[in-house]
């Protein structure tokens, strides 16, 4: 996978990380292509200048894949960005319909046929995942990252973050409200609570650009639910790659 002009996809870019990543890759210098692909995709008054002549927008249907389209990328950086909640979703079967099968659905299309082709999986989950929790959210998550680890991408990286900050969210939860300025006060003494959603934008981009084996082994760590192993980067791991200068 070359060190430049790389080309990416990114799916959840309408999203409160998403729209702040896709900044983040429209400007960088290393990605020579950018598609955004969605059930929407943002306003071009809301793209940044300097970029967005290498941007390709295109709606989709993620309960109708084109299947055939998605194949004929080959891109080399895949970011994930997708998610919701179950009360947004309006069920625990849309949102597991949502956050899972969307997910996983849209990372196989994306998959290249071409044996020959690497291609980088980039995907942001939560702190707290765990495919096998009692509880909705974590276990969906969970289930995700355990199925992702099977689709044989060459580099899977899974960001682990915790409170989302000043994520301007339309649909900010009532708890969200409350604890981010009680995260943002202990933020002072631990690492591991929440970041701010600008800064885990910059640490996905790098990440991708980057790839498992040149991150700073401080910054990542290997996870597994038992199949497959993928990098993974929780909050404080993500705080300090944001940082880093290649």
């Amino acid at each position: 996978m070359a060190a430049t002009g790389l080309t990416t996809l990114l799916l959840g870019a309408t999203g409160a990380t998403g729209k702040h990543l896709l900044k983040e890759v429209v400007s960088s210098e290393h990605f020579s292509k950018v598609s955004e692909w969605g059930r929407s995709v943002t306003a071009p008054a809301k793209l940044p200048e300097a970029g967005k002549e290498k941007l390709e927008q295109k709606t989709i249907d993620f309960d109708n894949l084109d299947v055939p389209t998605f194949k004929q990328g080959n891109w080399d950086v895949i970011f994930i960005t997708l998610g919701t909640t179950r009360a947004k979703a309006g069920s625990a079967e849309a949102f597991e319909r949502i956050d899972r099968e969307y997910v996983l659905n849209a990372a196989r299309a994306a998959k290249s046929d071409d044996p020959t082709r690497k291609q980088r999986l980039v995907y942001v989950s939560s702190g707290g995942s765990n495919p096998t929790s009692m509880f909705l959210y974590p276990k969906s998550k969970g289930l995700t990252e355990q199925a992702l680890a099977t689709l044989g991408y060459d580099d899977l990286i899974i960001f682990h973050p915790g409170l989302l900050m000043d994520s301007e969210r339309p649909e900010r939860r009532i708890m969200e409200n409350i604890a981010e300025p009680i995260i943002g006060f202990l933020g002072r003494f631990s690492n591991k609570l929440g970041i701010p959603v600008e800064t885990v934008a910059r640490s996905i981009r790098i990440a991708g650009e980057l790839g498992s084996e040149k991150i700073p082994a401080d910054m990542k760590s290997t996870g597994s639910w038992g199949g497959p192993s993928f990098t993974t980067i929780d909050n404080a791991q993500a705080l300090k790659l944001a940082k880093f200068q290649a």
